[in-house]
């Protein structure tokens, strides 16, 4: 996941640096609480730094870190001692600091005093802010210098900026603070035993307009909007309690994530979508809130339905080469601040991604299943067929069949699929690939997307565009195999280049052509083996790239790397096929490596093998929480219970196939046609309570979307020689 002009490059964020996050706004320090605008520090509103600098000192010494503890995604509590001037180790004065990351954020400091003595001490707040938007600090790379004013007005410091004719402004609220344009600095007594608080808060303001009020009580009390927010999505999701202590923490964690990755659509506020991932991500972006929020159905359908509403009212129109926008195609990514727009020839949206417009159709045939209602869903089917449209007229622009890419301009990203860093897709021997690239994955998805259309056509009485669409992925399947297919090495080929040839690398592509059934039943074997190989499988889950290719390198963000969502698509096509254990050392691997980090997958992780190193290896700059990470462990366990829905056909299925080492599965407050059902798994086997009327429960795997088409077309053909008798002679 690489933002649109830009690589992977991203400077480090300090030693143990701490993200809050919440909605599209976030917050980056280090241990101790402290913003640095050296390092990619600060708070972060809409794609733009409005606190650069934050630092707190006692008496001119700055904090020594104890403690820093996330309470929830968007809450933390920095813990650090004074240094003594006399140079004893032990200090008597404790600071801390709990921030809430709202839009804008809330400290709240408390000093408490150890000693028997009263403690007479200096406390200052240094206060910067440079505006800077998100990829200039992402890459290092500030450039842009605003014009700036500091207004002291009673207990608030105002500092406005004003670059050509974009205005800026925050607004730092500190009561009983002696404030001047660049600090803000408290002098008190902390009685012995006793303790000193005050609390502070930061907020984007507008010119000519009053501060937002986003904090419940300015002294910290009570509930604020994040804390509601949170109760009301813990309410609506359902409640999940297994067997194994470790496993139920990371799926809480990544539910809790989930939530605070979600983000209203500015146009229509009742839409909830996910953002990708902080800190860089916290945006909509095609491809990775659509794996995420399908991911997340069995959590939340409605994350999935907002975002192809989002998706689709920003569905391409025109042809633009700047932002390679092109009628029918589904956005990359949104991005809100000046820069950005002005880089993209006045636009906020860059539309560089080849796999996000055929997983959009896929995505919608898979929520048409979750018993929204029908006009719901029609009403998105016009972008559907837009989407496959653009497949036809300007994904295969050359008309072989295979969905290609080539960015249309030089700023745009090289690659544009999920692998999308300038190395990301290469031969055996390293040398990369030239486009226009059709890359295996790809194909997958255009294959899924003419099914699910195929279907929907079908359930709607539309059997001329159904017979179109079941044609073409027939024809499509077929020809892949013929073309991808590597016989005397028994796998696929991770793309085709622009000269036809087929990049030979060894990738975790296929996996994916696993879950959505494009693979030929008789290469499923070699796929699987090849997938779990060693030069594949670290101990922790299977690398993006073998390391026996020529650009294997396990520091790297897509040649030998280990992302968390890839593994769950290739653990559940290993399921689709009935391998069984393999599916289940994917699972076990990925949510033990998450215990290593607080019940947390991150975005990724180096590909180091198990026997090498005991512990995974974090990847350094990796987006953590992340969407598609966030929504794995739910993807993981659902996979191996087998559990999925059909409401138009009234089913609910589950044949759970869950380690040992698991446990026993209760599930309570679980969403199934606008009602809540409960679901025990006992020694593998399933019961449901609750269920809707008009669904049964069944034990199996539901029919997958090609059994459903070739269904539709058994009934077609029936109905026809029902109606036009063969003549006996």
């Amino acid at each position: 996941m690489a933002g649109w002009n830009a690589d992977t490059a991203a400077g480090p964020l300090g030693a143990g640096a701490v993200t809050l996050v919440e909605g599209s706004s976030f917050c980056i320090s280090l241990q101790n609480g402290d913003m640095h605008a050296e390092h990619p520090h600060g708070l972060f509103v809409q794609d733009a730094r409005i606190l650069s600098g934050w630092a707190l000192t006692v008496d001119g010494q700055p904090l020594e870190p104890l403690a820093a503890e996330t309470k929830e995604p968007y809450r933390a509590l920095f813990v650090g001692r004074v240094s003594r001037s006399d140079g004893y180790a032990d200090s008597a004065l404790i600071v801390e600091r709990l921030r809430e990351v709202g839009a804008g954020i809330q400290e709240q400091v408390t000093v408490r005093n150890y000693s028997p003595e009263p403690a007479e001490s200096v406390i200052a707040l240094s206060v910067e802010a440079d505006f800077a938007d998100l990829f200039e600090v992402k890459e290092a790379r500030i450039q842009r210098r605003w014009d700036e004013t500091h207004q002291v007005d009673g207990e608030a410091l105002t500092i406005r900026a004003i670059w050509q004719d974009v205005r800026k402004g925050v607004t730092i609220q500190a009561p009983g603070a002696d404030i001047t344009p660049e600090a803000l600095t408290y002098r008190v007594t902390v009685p012995p035993h006793g303790h000193w608080n005050t609390a502070l808060t930061v907020v984007p303001s507008t010119e000519g307009a009053s501060p937002a009020a986003p904090f419940v009580h300015p002294d910290g009390e009570g509930l604020s909007p994040r804390d509601r927010r949170r109760q009301q999505w813990v309410a609506k999701i359902p409640v999940l309690q297994i067997g194994n202590p470790s496993i139920e923490r990371t799926l809480r964690r990544s539910y809790d994530d989930l939530g605070a990755l979600r983000i209203e659509d500015p146009n229509h506020p009742d839409r909830v979508v996910v953002a990708a991932g902080a800190p860089w991500f916290m945006t909509l972006f095609g491809r990775d809130s659509l794996w995420a929020s399908v991911m997340a159905l069995p959590v939340d359908p409605s994350l999935a339905l907002g975002t192809l509403q989002t998706l689709a009212d920003r569905q391409g129109t025109v042809v633009d080469p700047m932002s390679e926008e092109e009628p029918g195609k589904i956005l990359h990514e949104v991005r809100l601040d000046v820069s950005t727009g002005l880089s993209l020839g006045g636009k906020s949206t860059y539309y560089g991604s080849v796999d996000a417009t055929p997983l959009f159709v896929l995505v919608l045939g898979s929520v048409s299943r979750w018993a929204f209602a029908k006009d719901t869903i029609a009403a998105l089917l016009p972008h559907a067929d837009r989407a496959l449209e653009w497949i036809r007229d300007y994904g295969d622009k050359d008309g072989d069949g295979f969905v290609e890419y080539q960015r249309l301009n030089d700023q745009g990203l090289i690659n544009q699929g999920w692998k999308d860093s300038w190395d990301g897709i290469n031969f055996a021997d390293g040398t990369l690939a030239e486009p226009p690239i059709a890359l295996c994955e790809v194909q997958a998805y255009v294959y899924a997307a003419y099914l699910a259309r195929a279907w929907m056509a079908y359930d709607a009485g539309d059997e001329n565009l159904g017979n179109e669409l079941a044609d073409r992925a027939a024809q499509l399947k077929e020809r892949f195999n013929e073309r991808f297919w590597i016989p005397e090495r028994g796998y696929y080929a991770v793309a085709l280049d622009g000269r036809k040839r087929q990049v030979d690398a060894c990738a975790s592509n296929m996996g994916h052509c696993l879950l959505l059934g494009l693979v030929d039943e008789d290469k499923v074997p070699q796929v699987a083996e090849r997938l779990m190989s060693q030069e594949m499988f670290s101990g922790w889950g299977v690398r993006t790239l073998a390391t026996d290719m020529g650009a294997y390198n396990p520091a790297s963000y897509h040649n030998g790397s280990v992302w968390p969502h890839d593994n769950a698509i290739i653990a559940a096509g290993l399921l689709r096929y009935g391998f069984v254990p393999e599916a289940q050392r994917i699972c076990t691997a990925l949510l033990e490596a998450a215990e290593y980090s607080d019940g947390r997958l991150p975005e990724l992780f180096c590909g180091f093998s198990r026997d090498q190193l005991a512990t995974p290896v974090p990847y350094p700059t990796a987006c953590s929480p992340q969407a598609w990470a966030a929504t794995t462990p739910i993807q993981l366990v659902t996979s191996l219970m087998r559990y999925d829905v059909h409401v138009s056909r009234g089913g609910l299925w589950m044949d759970p196939v869950l380690p040992e080492s698991f446990g026993d599965l209760h599930i309570t407050n679980a969403p199934l046609a606008g009602g809540r059902i409960t679901i025990d798994i006992a020694n593998s086997i399933p019961s449901v309570q609750g269920l809707p009327e008009g669904i049964a429960f069944h034990h199996g795997h539901r029919p997958w979307m090609i059994e459903l088409v070739q269904q539709a077309d058994r009934r077609r053909e029936a109905a026809r020689h029902q109606a036009d008798p063969p003549r006996s002679d």
